[in-house]
């Protein structure tokens, strides 16, 4: 007896046309991303930048946004892979109800809104905490550097750019003072309809490269000239570099002995959900000046303050200490690398007898294994865990650092939605 198999049509045609609610189960997360951004979030700056009636209707603004906060939080960035998405999987269709907007409208919508949609960062942290996923019992700051969209092979240092303007200026007047010689043969060489003295390719390549090196040049001078404040500003130093695609991006060290073309996100995160309540984006390498500013964020995004706060050696000084005690933030702060696991212990100079940080590696030790600092490596890194590996975000895909900072926004809302689908989907 042959087996019976349940019918398969490919040609098919539906008498009833589907609903988008249809496409995938209900409960999925393209649903909720759908319907909290279209009933639960305000537009209003992106909408009030559409008021010109004539040429062909965009596609929804709410659409669009909806569709951006799912793609980063399924791990999809590029606005082709979105484009593709919207083409070929379910899931986005149920987010665009079968719209197909193109990789260049995806791009410009995000170009275009990218600070409205960097801002609604604290509308998803409110509805975290409505649905009680802000406790500020105890939250964990720490950072993670993540590749620019630039290599570092395409910067140079101040000493070099030094070196290569001196060289190419040679190069370059050497050339026109031999042009500037030319006589009446050069003429009948070149035929009547050019001079004889047009700069050929090759120069004028270097005439753009020199201009390149040394509007980069000039640049590091007046970053040491800001960076020193009412202070004597000082030259650069001859290390000091500077990138040629992203001029905003730095060289940092990425882990190990590996450095890379970088940005420093910064994060702090709710011990007991997982939920990011403070971010930022800078490009200083340097964690110990971003404690101040990421507190101060917890206390404007949230309303109130943490309890307490716990934060690598990174972020250790006698004014991040102080800064604590004066916000009545019970802070850990390791106060140098962990010795054989222990919290307390730390490797390299001990710190001053009698300092806030000498109170701080004090307080540390006390706890021993059982410290509140324990909850800083279970609390922030696997959030990084998740964006970085299990989302793929490991480079930025836009330029500048206004521009990077509302992608990282961007990563940093995808990731709350998550945690609020997770209770409320």
């Amino acid at each position: 007896m042959a087996k019976t198999f349940r019918p398969w049509d490919p040609d098919q045609r539906f008498l009833i046309p589907p609903a988008v609610q249809e496409f995938v189960p209900a409960g999925h997360m393209s649903h909720f991303v759908r319907d909290l951004v279209r009933d639960s979030l305000d537009l209003s700056a992106i909408l009030e930048t559409y008021g010109e009636e004539r040429g062909f209707p965009p596609y929804h603004p709410t659409m669009m946004t909806a569709l951006l906060l799912y793609a980063y939080s399924q791990g999809i960035y590029s606005s082709r892979r979105i484009a593709q998405g919207c083409e070929q999987r379910l899931d986005f269709m149920a987010v665009t109800a079968m719209a197909r907007p193109d990789f260049r409208t995806i791009s410009e919508f995000r170009r275009r809104h990218l600070k409205a949609l960097g801002g609604l960062f604290q509308q998803v942290l409110k509805l975290c905490a409505q649905a009680g996923l802000v406790k500020l019992g105890h939250v964990a700051l720490d950072s993670t550097k993540i590749r620019a969209n630039a290599s570092k092979h395409k910067a140079m240092s101040y000493g070099r750019m030094k070196k290569e303007e001196a060289k190419l200026k040679a190069e370059v007047e050497s050339w026109l003072k031999r042009a500037e010689s030319a006589d009446a043969t050069e003429d009948r060489e070149f035929g009547a309809e050019k001079r004889g003295d047009e700069l050929p390719e090759w120069v004028t390549d270097k005439q753009k490269r020199l201009a390149k090196i040394q509007e980069a040049k000039a640049a590091l001078e007046a970053e040491s000239r800001d960076d020193a404040g009412d202070e004597e500003p000082r030259p650069p130093k001859d290390k000091d570099q500077r990138n040629f695609t992203d001029p905003e991006s730095r060289i940092m060290k990425t882990g190990g002995r590996n450095f890379e073309q970088s940005y420093n996100c910064q994060a702090a995160v709710d011990a007991k959900s997982h939920v990011i309540v403070a971010q930022m984006l800078t490009n200083k390498a340097a964690d110990v000046v971003h404690l101040e500013p990421m507190v101060a964020q917890i206390k404007l995004n949230t309303g109130r303050q943490t309890r307490e706060l716990s934060a690598d050696a990174g972020y250790i000084s006698e004014a991040n200490v102080r800064t604590a005690a004066r916000r009545k933030i019970r802070a850990y702060i390791a106060a140098g690398r962990a010795k054989h696991g222990h919290p307390g212990g730390y490797t390299g100079r001990p710190p001053r007898p009698g300092s806030r940080v000498a109170e701080m590696a004090a307080r540390l030790r006390r706890g021993g294994k059982r410290s509140r600092y324990r909850l800083r490596k279970v609390t922030v890194e696997p959030v990084f865990g998740i964006i970085k590996q299990a989302r793929g975000f490991r480079q930025f895909l836009l330029r500048g650092l206004d521009k990077v900072a509302g992608e990282w926004s961007l990563v940093c809302t995808a990731h709350n939605l998550q945690k609020l689908a997770a209770v409320t989907g």
